[in-house]
């Protein structure tokens, strides 16, 4: 029998389990375990998170579960953004809301997120804004540097193998240099590629 998680269940697990720490570590087990754990809800997502979406932390867990979760299950795959349109929608509903309000920093990132996953530089503006005001700090740089790759290049290069897309040589060097932690690293600078 396939076990639907709950929305308190997802914010246990990501919140609570894996832990600030963790969540951007890419670690091959958290992704099995996400996938294990995670998938038959990750499957229902156009039914479940708009009906969790309704109180600040059922939209925090809907949003763990379409804007996170599948970057992990789905790692070097097209499914890992298969739910970033859904992700945008309940964020912008979320935010209108005043949810966003309602969660504590360091978790109210995730309300941004689905906006600095974008590949629309009018999502990288509005994610900049968003931490800019709400989250300044690291996020915020982290929220630049997304913004200034989509500037540059008009998508994520670190996404190229996983779509089947054809990279520019500027796109190779960046990946060559390690990709996004090159950039956020200064190893690379944006400013050098042509």
């Amino acid at each position: 029998m396939t076990t639907i998680a709950t929305a308190d269940q997802v914010l246990q697990f990501w919140l609570v389990d894996v832990g600030e720490k963790g969540w951007y570590d890419g670690n091959a087990t958290l992704d099995a375990t996400i996938r294990e754990r995670f998938r038959p809800t990750w499957d229902r997502a156009a039914e479940l998170a708009p009906a969790w979406a309704a109180t600040p932390r059922g939209a925090l867990a809907a949003l763990i579960l379409t804007d996170q979760f599948p970057r992990n299950m789905f790692r070097n795959d097209p499914r890992a953004f298969a739910t970033d349109p859904l992700a945008r929608q309940i964020a912008n509903a979320a935010i209108a809301a005043g949810f966003d309000q309602e969660i504590a920093p360091p978790a109210r990132q995730f309300f941004y997120m689905p906006f600095e996953h974008s590949e629309h530089l009018a999502d990288q503006k509005r994610c900049i804004d968003l931490f800019r005001e709400n989250m300044p700090g690291e996020s915020l740089q982290h929220a630049e540097m997304h913004h200034d790759t989509i500037a540059k290049f008009g998508r994520f290069p670190w996404r190229n193998d996983a779509l089947g897309r054809p990279a520019s040589a500027a796109e190779n060097r960046v990946m060559q240099a390690g990709g996004y932690g090159a950039l956020i690293s200064g190893k690379l600078s944006l400013d050098d590629l042509a």
